[in-house]
């Protein structure tokens, strides 16, 4: 705060520093806190209420038939005050219903079917395979657009890079599952070379397949991977390459000992970026499988909170997603040796 009303002076200071804390409250702290709130209580239904209240009126409506055909004294007052008992009790089960109380504890993180519980660990390999490729396919292209011979050649690039992506994310998608269609492009091309008969449905299943949707997902993401090592090896003192090229060393040395460790900060930016939009995304395998190739585990927090309207489990869900990214921010973190400070930068 000193350093900054130095710098701009003292109301301009307060005012980013309002800014600043406003932007934190609004898109982090509060909905998070409450989404890590509602993970941690439950209404307590005591089973299903509304079958039991249904079998206790049907209970009352055979036992006040009775009652209306019993001529004696001592078995209709019997059985008014069994009436009167079930009576009482489904009056009392209808309050609960409308007003059940909470119930506090980690239920909720505990209740993961076994179904659910592979989905979830299905979708952070698949989320890491996504990152390992990204990066496999992604740090060459960085490398080139970085230390491209000349400005223009660099812009050239860049710009190659970006036109893409001014197109719509959906449509993008759209464009690799007509690619990837039963009888997209890849098959219909196939099928001119009597490779597949699509006539008789004998088309390559790609759409069933995870791989379909890694690659819309790399292709969707790869400029978040790109860019980040991009701005680091743009940092690099060319002259330390043109050294170890001199002194003899091979090109993958020169990748492993000069370039890769300058390249660490980009490289954990892009890896926690892809990794967590891979593991988070929603549209990409709900457009990609069709419901053909397995559900991704945001689908199933979808579900929990607009088709189960179970907004505890979904947040629950919510919230174990959320761990298992922020673990994986420190775990590249202390791989790759960078703190915040180099990442940032």
């Amino acid at each position: 705060m000193g350093s900054l009303a130095r710098a701009y002076g003292r109301p301009l200071a307060l005012t980013l520093t309002a800014i600043l804390v406003l932007w934190i409250l609004a898109l982090i702290l509060v909905p998070l806190g409450a989404m890590v709130q509602q993970s941690l209580w439950w209404k307590d239904s005591a089973g299903d209420l509304s079958l039991t209240i249904d079998r206790l009126y049907n209970d009352i409506a055979t036992l006040q038939l009775d009652a209306g055909n019993a001529t004696d004294a001592a078995k209709k007052a019997a059985l008014d005050a069994e009436i009167a008992t079930k009576q009482g009790e489904a009056t009392a089960l209808e309050a609960q219903e409308l007003n059940p109380g909470k119930q506090w504890g980690l239920d909720n993180f505990t209740r993961m079917s076994s179904l659910h519980l592979y989905i979830f660990v299905r979708t952070i390999l698949y989320a890491l395979m996504v990152t390992a490729l990204a990066l496999i396919v992604c740090y060459p292209v960085a490398y080139v657009v970085a230390l491209a011979s000349g400005p223009r050649k660099a812009i050239i690039l860049t710009v190659a890079l970006i036109v893409p992506y001014a197109i719509n994310e959906l449509l993008r998608v759209y464009a690799w599952l007509m690619i990837l269609d039963y009888r997209g492009v890849i098959n219909g091309v196939l099928g001119w070379f009597g490779v597949v008969d699509l006539d008789n449905r004998g088309w390559i299943p790609f759409l069933e397949n995870p791989s379909a949707v890694f690659l819309a997902m790399i292709y969707t993401y790869v400029l978040f991977m790109v860019f980040p090592i991009v701005n680091t090896l743009e940092t690099l003192d060319r002259n330390q390459i043109e050294a170890a090229r001199d002194l003899g060393a091979s090109t993958a040395r020169i990748h492993r000992r000069v370039i890769i460790p300058h390249a660490k900060p980009g490289i954990a930016v892009g890896c926690i970026m892809t990794f967590m939009l891979s593991a988070g995304s929603y549209s990409v395998p709900a457009i990609m499988t069709r419901g053909q190739g397995g559900d991704w585990f945001s689908q199933l927090v979808y579900r929990q909170f607009f088709e189960s309207n179970n907004w505890n489990m979904g947040s629950a869900y919510a919230v174990s997603l959320l761990v298992v990214c922020t673990a994986f921010i420190l775990l590249m973190m202390r791989f790759f040796g960078v703190g915040l400070r180099d990442i940032a930068k």
